[in-house]
Parts: structure tokens; sequence; C-alpha cells
């Protein structure tokens, strides 16, 4: 089985660059299940109604969030579709559902989304705590486990790799919009990589106009971020998964301008 997970989509224009890649791309790479982070797909802050209505016209699997989850209001009519879930270990009682179990070449695959704590200026409970809480109560009724943790801090991430290595098929990082080249399966055979990286606009402060990032570094002063226009990268990262063993084989970066 091959699962693709796509990089932070960066507004409109992020979403426009998914539609014209992914359909081709799910062909050549023969991809049987996509997971796409959206978190920032609509102007860079949470999603909308037509955004997720898009996104499900694509056969995306599942899509998952962040820390800008609640960026548009829109969210509240739909976070409770099955194609979508947000962090795990966002305050208990909170809307929606932080992982899911879905069906996909007759194996159960559970989908678990996490947001990190370092740096990130969001309340959340320890998400080291509430994966492996999740993993106990689901690890004899699944197959393959998937994480898309989004957070800030590499340490962090690389701590989660250790902290669940053998316990999850695949662990992937989302959130700081770079590609890291540290793809790996660990000795327990759970792939892994820090950063997916974005599918937005190349000439950019990760997918922000770059003429209002660099104001704000430069002055200090506060400064509205806009989103970047032009040509855009897509990034994510491809999960060949052994069908008997469900352990992960090999890991593809995927970069294309």
């Amino acid at each position: 089985m091959k699962v693709l997970a796509v990089g932070d989509l960066v507004g409109e224009i992020g979403v426009r660059k998914l539609k014209e890649v992914l359909p081709q791309l799910k062909k050549e790479k023969m991809i049987d299940f996509v997971i796409v982070n959206a978190e920032n797909s609509a102007g860079g802050m949470g999603i909308t109604t037509k955004i997720f209505q898009d996104l499900k016209k694509l056969n995306i699997d599942v899509i998952t969030m962040g820390n800008h989850t609640w960026g548009k209001k829109d969210i509240f009519t739909f976070i409770d579709d099955k194609k979508i879930i947000r962090p795990a270990n966002y305050s208990r009682g909170v809307v929606g559902r932080g992982y899911d179990i879905y069906e996909c070449n007759g194996k159960k695959i559970a989908v678990m989304n996490l947001i990190g704590r370092t740096e990130m200026n969001v309340q959340s409970e320890n998400p080291f705590l509430v994966a492996e809480d999740i993993i106990k109560q689901i690890q004899e009724k699944v197959d393959i486990i998937i994480v898309d943790f989004h957070a800030e801090a590499s340490a962090e991430k690389i701590a989660m790799k250790h902290f669940l290595d053998g316990k999850v098929t695949v662990i992937f990082g989302t959130h700081t919009h770079v590609q890291t080249a540290d793809e790996e399966i660990t000795k327990n055979g759970t792939g892994y990589i820090t950063d997916i990286g974005m599918t937005g606009p190349i000439d950019s402060v990760i997918g922000m106009d770059k003429k209002a990032s660099i104001k704000r570094f430069v002055t200090s002063l506060p400064e509205k971020y806009k989103l970047a226009e032009g040509e855009c990268k897509f990034n994510a990262c491809i999960f060949e998964i052994n069908d008997k063993t469900c352990r992960t084989e090999s890991v593809e970066r995927v970069y294309l301008r």
C-alpha cells in the first residue's frame, strides 16, 4: 500500500496547485490513500466550506488540521464529517475528532492528528500521553496507525519518533512549511520525516508575502501578514507499507515546482 501525505496547503493558490498535481501523481505513483493537511488553506488560516468540498471532490481520504483549525468559523458546520480530523490533544470536550479509522485495500487505517506544545502558542494536552492513550485503545482494532504531528520544534517531533517507534506505522511532521531531508525507516519499521513541507507559493516566506514578513523582522513592528502570489511548489511524502507486516518499507519525498 502507498500512502501520500501532502504538506500544508497555503491559501487558495495552494489548493489550486493540489488540484493540478494530485490526480496525475496518484496515477503515476499508484497511490492508495491520501492525507492532506489543510489548516492554512483558506487565506493562510483555517478552512472554508468551499475548500472542504473542493478537497472532497479530489477523493482525499483524510484532511488534517493544526493550530489554525478554528481560523474560519465555517468549520463548525462540517467538523463532524469523517473526512476531517483536528489535533487529538486539544482540550477534552472540544468538537470534532482527533483520530478516525478508515478502510483501504482490506486494511483498517487509523489516522491521528496531534499538535506540539513547544513554541506553538496553543493550549493543549500532552501530545505524547494522548497519543499513547489512543494507541492503547485502538491497536487491536486496526492494522496501520498514521500520525500527523503538527509541531514547530524539530526536537519535539524527533522525540515523538523515538517515543512511538514500532507502535505506529508512519509519523510525519507538518507546520513549519519547510521540507526536511531526514526521511527514514526506524529500526522497528516506522516511517518518519520531521516535516513534509508545504504546497504553496515559492517566492515567499513560508507562504506569506515576503515584504510584509521582512518588515516585521526589520522594524519589530506589527505588520499584517498576507498571502504571497506566483508559482507554487508541491511538497509531499510517499510511504510504502508492506501489506503483510503493516510496516513501512520505503519513504520518498516529493518536491515539485
